[in-house]
């Protein structure tokens, strides 16, 4: 007898050999796309054995949604080929919002071929092939792909019986369209909701340069037409919002072929920067960090020691000096660790914590670079702390603090993954097991709620890894705190014990905003331009509608700039209209508009950046809602 659950309630009970024997007594409120069995994703065409328990997954779920991109994917072959010939298929996976196919083809697919591909694809929906499963031995799948000219497929099923010892392989057919796959898929193709074909670009076989270059079509499904539309809806506004566009536009930044991916702060863009710089400087001083400077290059010998040459020195840059070999400092921890190590420490002096925003240079390649969220020379608001193993604890516990108090401050909720060893790392293995135990202590007595990311820690610790949710519902990876037992053991520092020993301290790596230039990036989307008073690069514009206005503005004007408002006189004999449109663009908070009536009345009329108007407001009463408006100090 085979069970089918959900939430711990049996749903069916029965004989059955897959899950297409029971998906219609099930798919009565909801659709039933696959089953879940352990860890293992079975879609409905998979066999299933007797008395075993099974998870029922579907199409509303995250892995439902899964099913239904990987099938799109599939879908998108079909279509291609169909459409064209002489195009073989690559790989075709499910990825974040979506999914792409990759071809081999000798024409490029541009945008202008996606309305008639995607047109495909709902056909081959509409006609609702089953997706059937064939489990076949690897020699007779490489006989069919080569035989069919599909020489990527053929390579794929060769590794993985070199490589893996494979000895079957599974087909899934769509009508008379075969694809090479392990699955899940849904049942059939009328299963796919809501699809839509987004861009193209091109990519390298399996990501090597040395391989041919493949022809990509992205792509996205949900499980309902609604939620597509709020996805593309989203799309929109972030092409509105797109820092790059911004960036240009209110003249906070640029970026010049004489330092390729290396940002220019222009004086609006540096208000930010330097607003963002203040609450972590203030934040810092609040919690006990003391500011140091490291140099910006130091001997390849440094890098040696801490273990970054051999880890990390692809994306490093090397020069030499008077016959020395010098690493422009890609992370700054390895100075820290001189500067702890000048001098001897007792267990009353700990912990130590050090905090500095150290610029770095890392080696991006020119292909992902993007804008201010990939660059080569950035700032890190970096921080490390010397602590005893005791001591841990609480010392995450008070920067987990300091992240949320930060994050809040800009609107941003947040989740927590706790990365753990990496396949690539230094330090013996007890170490890294005391390290993870660590972490997940101070999160449980914090009480935050976190997930494990398996192997995706730091070379030398586990780390704590927080993804800020932006205000059109994406996630970016900002703040990130490491544990490291290797490196203060790697630099020989220590300090002495109660029991009069020397001891080796345990190293806290922190940063809060991450690199200052990405989080300015996402600062930027998070509010579409339009900064809060606080942190608004022009906060305000003192405006003349009319000659006489001209001694009240001159004397607001100076009112605001004596309090600290960053603040401009347009007293000029242009039009309103002309004015505001000359404005508008640094999308500034307030707009102060002086006519014959205010002068009179000496009041103000406000426009506010959202385009609501306010009349008659008395001067005090204007600077009163402006003081109510700045950042309260931690």
């Amino acid at each position: 007898m085979i069970k089918v659950q959900s939430a711990g309630q049996t749903l069916w009970e029965g004989k059955a050999s897959n899950g297409m024997e029971f998906r219609k007594d099930l798919s009565k409120t909801r659709k039933l796309v696959g089953l879940k069995f352990g860890e293992q994703i079975l879609d409905l065409h998979m066999p299933l054995s007797d008395s075993e328990a099974y998870e029922a997954i579907y199409m509303d779920s995250p892995e439902g949604l899964d099913f239904v991109r990987h099938s799109c994917a599939h879908i998108l072959a079909q279509a291609v080929q169909q459409l064209y010939e002489n195009v073989q298929v690559t790989i075709g996976p499910v990825i974040d919002n979506g999914f792409f196919y990759d071809f081999a083809t000798d024409k490029p697919f541009t945008l202008e071929d996606l309305p008639a591909i995607e047109k495909k694809m709902k056909k081959i929906v509409a006609q609702n092939h089953e997706l059937k499963r064939e489990e076949w031995p690897v020699e007779k799948a490489i006989v069919f792909f080569d035989e069919r000219g599909e020489k990527f497929k053929t390579e794929i099923i060769q590794d993985l019986q070199k490589n893996e010892g494979v000895k079957t392989v599974s087909l899934y057919w769509q009508g008379d369209w075969v694809d090479l796959c392990r699955g899940p898929h849904v049942p059939k193709t009328g299963d796919i909701p809501a699809l839509k074909l987004m861009s193209v670009a091109g990519a390298y076989w399996r990501g090597d340069e040395k391989n041919p270059m493949l022809s990509r079509i992205y792509g996205t499904a949900f499980t309902d037409k609604e939620e597509l539309s709020k996805y593309l809806f989203q799309i929109e506004e972030a092409k509105k919002r797109d820092h790059r566009k911004l960036g240009v536009e209110m003249e906070l930044f640029s970026f010049h072929e004489e330092a390729p991916a290396s940002p220019f702060f222009h004086k609006n863009g540096a208000i930010v920067y330097e607003a963002v710089k203040d609450v972590l400087t203030e934040l810092n001083q609040a919690n006990g960090f003391e500011t140091v400077l490291s140099p910006l290059m130091m001997s390849e010998k440094l890098w040696k020691a801490s273990g970054h040459y051999d880890n990390y020195k692809e994306n490093m840059y090397f020069t030499q000096v008077d016959d020395q070999n010098f690493a422009v400092k890609p992370m700054n921890c390895p100075g820290h660790c001189l500067i702890y190590g000048n001098q001897r420490h007792s267990y009353r002096e700990l912990p130590i914590r050090y905090a500095e925003f150290g610029r770095v240079h890392r080696h991006e390649r020119s292909g992902v670079v993007a804008g201010l969220f990939r660059v080569r020379s950035f700032v890190q608001d970096d921080a490390h702390v010397y602590c005893t193993e005791e001591q841990i604890e609480g010392e995450i516990i008070r920067i987990l603090e300091m992240i949320r108090k930060f994050y809040s401050l800009f609107g941003f909720s947040y989740q927590i993954e706790l990365s753990t060893r990496p396949e690539k790392r230094i330090g013996a293995e007890e170490v890294w097991d005391r390290s993870e135990a660590a972490l997940k202590s101070a999160l449980e007595t914090a009480g935050e709620t976190y997930k494990i990311n398996p192997g995706d820690g730091a070379f030398y610790g586990p780390k704590i890894d927080f993804h800020l949710n932006d205000s059109l519902g994406r996630t970016h990876q900002c703040g990130t705190v490491q544990l490291d037992f290797s490196m203060p053991d790697r630099f020989g520092l220590g300090y002495t014990g109660a029991d009069n020993a020397k001891h080796t301290p345990v190293m806290i790596h922190r940063a809060i905003a991450g690199s200052l230039e990405r989080f300015l990036g996402i600062l930027i989307e998070h509010y579409g331009g339009k900064f809060p008073l606080w942190l608004a690069p022009l906060q305000l514009v003192v405006m003349t509608v009319t000659e006489e206005a001209g001694t009240l503005a001159q004397k607001l004007f100076d009112e605001a700039k004596s309090r600290g408002y960053r603040v401009v006189l347009d007293d000029s004999n242009d039009k309103l209209g002309a004015k505001i449109k000359r404005h508008r663009k640094f999308k500034v908070p307030y707009m102060v508009i002086l006519g014959a009536q205010e002068v009179e009345n000496s009041n103000v009329s406000l426009r506010k950046e959202d385009g609501s108007q306010v009349s008659g407001l008395s001067i005090d009463e204007f600077f009163s809602e402006l003081e109510s408006l700045q950042r309260n100090k931690f």
